[in-house]
């Protein structure tokens, strides 16, 4: 295990933003864990665990230790004939176990096509696309308590899924490091094509009776139709969360706009915040390299050299213009640091 000082994060954020870390550090396996837990120095003072750094806003340098998670490797440790018990390991890139869970057969997953990341945060903020959320294939996961120095096991129930959030990023935030995480997949794949979008990419494939392959393929479509890439245009995907309403709520705003798109949850109505924020006058906007990208208005870019703290700047505009407008707060999907 080796710790470098004033360790540029540049390329490992895909924000691109210029900054840097006082210590950093690369975990291949969990004797490095263990190793680092041993320098008690680590754990005890300021550090971050950074995975695939695509959900992530540094809004100044980093004044502690750095951690990558670079654990790899995924298993079938059971399976009958309903399902295949997948689990892989922290440092695994989320798009490269979707791709490979779709050539096996293996359903479950392929919503959630070209998400950035690693698979070790995934659960945190329980990531989801186009109707399929993370929890929705979890079995279990393995997390590493950072105080005891021991592995935990965390059933699906433990890890308190929400819209974006779970225990790890709640009650648990920061007590623990997810090495690695358990999949129950479809040996004989539910498709869910019922998110209006990916049906119609499927129409326009000419896709009639469509397999994983072909969801996954809409789904890569329309990513990267609305989404730009980071290794061209530097971004976090969607910043904001799409916000939860009462129904009451959303009458109210549907009467004074009809056009707002929303989605009926079981906590309440969705509102699309990227339609939110394009009514509001922002998609599209820039000052400086700081903007809106003009495809979709819930990712914020980095035009070139724009720092943390003018991206954050611009998102804190767009959150008091969006609740000025509609009288609905604006939560960051992006963890600030």
């Amino acid at each position: 295990m080796q710790i470098s000082e004033n360790h540029p994060l540049k390329s490992l954020n895909t924000f691109g933003i210029d900054t840097h870390a006082s210590y950093y550090t690369e975990l291949h396996d969990r004797e490095a864990l263990q190793a680092l837990h041993a320098d008690t120095s680590v754990f005890r003072g300021k550090h971050l665990v950074l995975g695939g750094g695509s959900n992530i806003l540094f809004s100044r340098d980093f004044n502690g230790t750095v951690i990558r998670m670079m654990f790899g490797g995924k298993e079938v440790i059971d399976r009958n004939e309903s399902h295949v018990f997948l689990q892989v390991q922290a440092g695994e890139h989320w798009d490269d176990l979707v791709a490979y869970c779709v050539s096996k057969g293996w359903g479950g997953l392929e919503n959630l096509s070209l998400i950035p990341g690693q698979v070790g945060s995934s659960p945190i903020q329980n990531i989801g696309a186009y109707g399929v959320e993370l929890e929705n294939t979890l079995v279990s996961l393995e997390a590493f308590n950072k105080k005891t120095g021991k592995t935990e096991t965390f059933t699906h129930d433990d890890c308190q899924f929400g819209y974006r959030t779970s225990f790890f990023k709640s009650n648990g935030n920061n007590q623990y490091i997810i090495t690695s995480v358990t999949f129950r997949l479809d040996a004989h794949p539910k498709l869910n094509t019922r998110y209006g979008s990916v049906a119609e990419e499927l129409n326009k494939m000419r896709v009639s009776s469509p397999t994983i392959a072909d969801v996954r393929e809409a789904v890569c479509r329309i990513r990267r139709s609305k989404l730009p890439d980071p290794e061209k245009l530097g971004n976090a995907g969607s910043f904001f969360k799409n916000p939860l309403v009462s129904e009451k709520d959303y009458r109210a705003l549907k009467n004074e706009y009809p056009q707002i798109v929303a989605y009926p949850t079981a906590q309440g109505m969705k509102l699309a915040a990227g339609w939110l924020i394009e009514q509001a006058g922002w998609k599209g906007y820039r000052k400086g390299d700081a903007g809106v990208h003009d495809k979709q208005a819930l990712v914020l870019v980095n035009h070139g050299n724009a720092s943390g703290k003018e991206i954050l700047n611009l998102a804190d505009h767009i959150r008091a213009s969006v609740k000025q407008r509609f009288g609905v707060p604006l939560q960051p999907e992006v963890n600030i640091i």
